[in-house]
């Protein structure tokens, strides 16, 4: 009888232990343990753990700091997905909450408008009205996303406008802070159900 040809498997890769597979994790959660019983030991003391304070301004998820006139940051791609859907801002942030708006804008957004150069002077020259709130930043360097997420876990009271799915991800993980995004061409908020422009549930 002949030999039996086996045809080659192209792009065969070693097989590799997942990273989240339970054989590693209990490995780690084992020798975790173990240096904290031997710091115990060596110190007679009770491993003190930080954790962050919880806010005042939340009676669980509901933020109490929040209440007309609100006062909404407004990120970069916001305006200009706002120009682009040719919507006025401060009257369709109106017509969404049914309330006085106050649009406040960072040091670090003004500063990314004016890098996108002359093709986004509409967007910039928005970023100017009178009307909106000049917020000083006091950190170093203009990364936008950075300074949004460090100002609403300091202050509560502010809703976040912005069209960025990751900064979108970072705010949901922060209790009692509202989103207003873009759909359907006008505005619409998350996390807070009492909002006239809050997506209506099928209940």
């Amino acid at each position: 009888m002949g030999r039996d040809k086996r045809t080659r498997k192209f792009a065969e890769m070693k097989r590799m232990i997942n990273l989240k597979d339970k054989r590693i994790t209990r490995d780690n959660k084992k020798e975790k343990k173990k240096k904290v019983n031997i710091k115990k030991k060596e110190t007679g003391e009770l491993v003190k753990r930080f954790l962050p304070q919880q806010s005042s301004a939340l009676f669980f998820k509901y933020n109490e700091q929040l209440g007309p006139p609100y006062h909404i940051l407004v990120d970069t791609n916001f305006i200009n997905f706002s120009i682009k859907n040719k919507l006025e801002m401060m009257q369709s942030m109106m017509d969404c909450l049914y309330a006085k708006c106050i649009p406040c804008i960072t040091d670090c957004v003004m500063a990314e408008l004016e890098k996108l150069g002359p093709k986004f002077r509409v967007a910039l020259r928005i970023a100017k009205d009178p009307r909106f709130d000049r917020l000083p930043c006091m950190h170093k360097g203009t990364y936008a996303d950075d300074c949004l997420v460090q100002r609403v876990t300091q202050h509560k009271c502010y809703i976040v406008a912005t069209c960025d799915r990751d900064l979108k991800r970072r705010i949901r993980k922060i209790p009692g802070v509202p989103i207003m995004y873009l759909s359907q061409h006008k505005y619409t908020i998350e996390r807070m159900p009492d909002a006239f422009g809050a997506p209506k549930s099928d209940q």
